[in-house]
């Protein structure tokens, strides 16, 4: 008995991801572009309409080779590889319970290991780093205001760029004190405090955007509640890409100025690592942090305490080296230096005549 694969794939992601178990939406578009990239390549590897693949068709050597593709063609990260290895592990963890025949197959993806990947230091930016970012912006320039207070509300509040781009205006509260309601990860919802600074950029913003909306502080009076807060030049929601261009090009133009930021990576997760770093130096306690950042597990914040070589550098100043009493260097008598240069004289035993 043969199963066709479509069938499995479409009740996956919509039934069982999103309502079984609740998966988020983008972790459910993941999954979505791990299994279009193997229908693909398993249609292209037996020369086979997609909508005719079956269950059988994917065997584990065959995901074996897809792994290794989209590692060596698509010049993928061993951390995408077992990203998407997740996915397929996924996909046929459900295929197995509905069909028990399939069982044995599906045991056989299950089990291919994930490949080791480095353990890589993570950027951050230095206080006087991220000033020279947010000094970059142009404030003559058309897309200075809404620029200022994207960077701003990413440095204060340290979100993920789906958090940011996902925005409403009915997410914030930018009366006294200040505050932005955040939906992260796992459907996790946290709210922020914000900075003074960070509410009158926003305001000025939107204030900019469309003027009639800001007659006052409650958006949801004037039925904004599903417009999202960064727009791009369109008036289009902004996308992570269009984030991702915005904080290259000023980390760009702060590098003039700043030579040290050449050296690093600097995207949205650069500025959310930075956010960490800075309220870890401020003397916060790592929990509070790991709320703050919406981290579903305390071991995601504990990697800022190992880059942190400000707080290791105090750590080992707290630390005396240890204070051993060195011998001096043992040195040859001059009477046995002597005697082992005595055979190099050229006419030791000369005569004269």
């Amino acid at each position: 008995m043969t199963h066709p694969l479509p069938l499995f794939i479409k009740r996956f992601l919509i039934h069982y991801l999103p309502v079984q178990k609740g998966v988020a939406a983008n972790t459910i578009l993941a999954y979505r572009d791990t299994i279009r990239l193997l229908v693909r390549f398993t249609a292209d590897s037996l020369r086979k309409p997609a909508d005719r693949l079956l269950v059988e068709d994917i065997t584990g050597k065959l995901v074996v080779d897809f792994l290794d593709h989209i590692e060596r063609r698509r010049r993928c990260s061993p951390r995408t590889r077992n990203a998407r290895l997740a996915a397929i592990r996924s996909l046929f963890t459900f295929i197995g319970r509905e069909e028990p025949e399939t069982l044995e197959q599906c045991r056989r993806i299950r089990t291919i290991p994930l490949k080791r990947t480095q353990h890589k230091t993570i950027d951050y930016l230095e206080e006087k780093e991220m000033k020279a970012v947010l000094q970059a912006v142009n404030i003559n320039t058309r897309t200075a205001i809404r620029d200022r207070a994207l960077l701003l509300l990413l440095y204060n509040t340290g979100a993920r760029v789906s958090e940011i781009t996902a925005l409403n205006i009915a997410d914030l509260q930018l009366d006294d004190p200040g505050q932005v309601h955040l939906l992260g990860k796992g459907n996790k919802h946290r709210n922020c405090p914000l900075w003074p600074e960070t509410v009158a950029a926003i305001k000025a913003y939107l204030l900019q955007r469309a003027p009639q909306k800001m007659e006052c502080n409650d958006c949801r009076e004037h039925g904004t509640e599903n417009h999202t807060v960064f727009l791009n030049a369109n008036d289009v929601s902004i996308t992570r890409f269009g984030v991702r261009y915005i904080i290259k090009r000023y980390a760009a133009a702060a590098s003039r100025s700043c030579q040290t930021i050449r050296a690093k990576t600097i995207n949205p997760h650069c500025i959310r690592h930075t956010t960490a770093m800075h309220l870890l130096r401020s003397g916060n306690d790592i929990n509070m942090i790991s709320y703050w950042l919406g981290h579903a597990s305390l071991n995601t914040t504990h990697i800022y305490i190992e880059i942190d070589m400000e707080m290791k550098r105090k750590m080992l100043e707290k630390t005396s080296p240890p204070r051993t009493k060195i011998k001096a260097p043992w040195h040859k008598p001059e009477l046995l230096q002597w005697l082992d240069n005595l055979n190099k004289e050229p006419e030791l035993c000369a005569v004269n005549h």
